[in-house]
């Protein structure tokens, strides 16, 4: 049974999609995926042995664009790629009209969430047959129901309670950690002003963790980041700013980490599929619905009574909080390096168990 899951976006989303994938594969050896995905992620669902084409999209480079992308025959490319297969199921793993058009372009029987649990609820209009599954569980949690659903098969209590993102380290070109690296990795990058820690916060931590004994890493992906990591490294020996990596170059480094500190970015739910001991830092977002999940993974939230207040612009107006956003002032750097440094020691190193 040849299967297409349409998950194009983003990172977080692409990653979450990845246990249903091994839910599904164990429950029938015989199911073959072909993924559709944003071309910046390409990279991301190959590493799961069940999944053999990756079929690469450019929604977001043809946006505002669209009349090029048709004359250049781009978007024709990508039809007759996405064309090339007679699929028995077609899975909209996303909700949102953008991908319900391509589940509808693709050929085979569409499937989706219905108009009460999707994102965009018109997303449903492009489905032939549709489930309701609950919104209050978490992301990974409702594309594992939905899975199960489409393909009919059960998710019991005990296989639920547990997460594989059935990672191949083969695919990533690694080999399993085997011992202590003394590295840790700092996740700076993310996108909303008030999903940012504060850059002081940054430097102090950076300081309590090279005296502590560690070397810190610092990855950045575009020249806002690639300065913010400069400005954390500056005049603190033992805290090094990477090379700019590639997806898999960044799985590689995170995997041969002993532990990391992340913001709520896409990097953090890679950590967490790599079950590399992560403390991740919440303020305006609520972990709860779509945060770092599995193994070895603890959020530290901000106790501030209007987080979180899902906002990109802190509207903070109690006493002063001392840092911007004021969601922060109730996580700092030497908190955190503790809640990481109790982690890591109460993580065993993973086994990795291939569905």
């Amino acid at each position: 049974m040849r299967v297409l899951i349409v998950k194009v976006s983003s990172l977080g989303d692409i990653i979450h999609t990845l246990p249903a994938v091994t839910d599904a594969w164990r429950a029938d050896r015989r199911l073959r995926f072909d993924w559709v995905v944003e071309e910046n992620f390409v990279e991301v669902p190959g590493w799961h042995p069940a999944v053999e084409r990756v079929i690469p999209v450019a929604l977001r480079r043809w946006r505002g664009q669209v009349s090029k992308a048709l004359r250049s025959g781009e978007f024709a490319a990508f039809r007759r790629n996405l064309k090339q297969e007679h699929y028995d199921l077609v899975i909209d793993a996303q909700g949102l009209i953008k991908s319900g058009i391509i589940s509808r372009l693709a050929r085979g029987l569409t499937v989706g969430l219905s108009d009460s649990t999707a994102r965009e609820p018109l997303a449903t209009l492009f489905y032939n047959k549709v489930y309701s599954v609950s919104r209050e569980a978490h992301a990974v949690q409702r594309v594992r129901e939905l899975f199960s659903r489409a393909l009919n098969y059960s998710l019991d209590t005990e296989v639920a309670s547990q997460v594989d993102y059935g990672l191949d380290l083969r695919r990533l070109a690694m080999s399993p950690k085997t011992s202590p690296s003394g590295v840790l990795i700092f996740l700076h990058g993310t996108t909303w002003p008030t999903k940012h820690w504060p850059l002081s916060h940054w430097k102090e931590l950076a300081q309590l963790a090279t005296r502590a004994g560690y070397s810190v890493r610092l990855p950045w992906g575009n020249a806002v980041e690639q300065q913010r990591a400069q400005e954390i490294a500056r005049d603190t020996p033992g805290v090094s700013v990477l090379e700019r990596q590639t997806l898999t170059g960044m799985a590689q480094q995170i995997a041969h980490a002993d532990g990391v500190v992340a913001v709520d970015t896409g990097l953090g739910h890679l950590a967490a599929a790599l079950a590399t001991p992560t403390v991740s830092l919440y303020g305006a977002t609520n972990p709860g619905l779509s945060g770092t999940f599995g193994r070895a993974q603890q959020h530290l939230t901000s106790m501030l009574a209007c987080a979180p207040c899902m906002s990109k612009q802190c509207r903070y107006t109690g006493p002063a909080a001392g840092v911007e956003p004021a969601c922060y002032s109730t996580q700092p750097p030497a908190v955190v390096l503790a809640t990481l440094q109790a982690l890591m020691a109460h993580t065993v190193a993973p086994v990795q168990v291939q569905p």
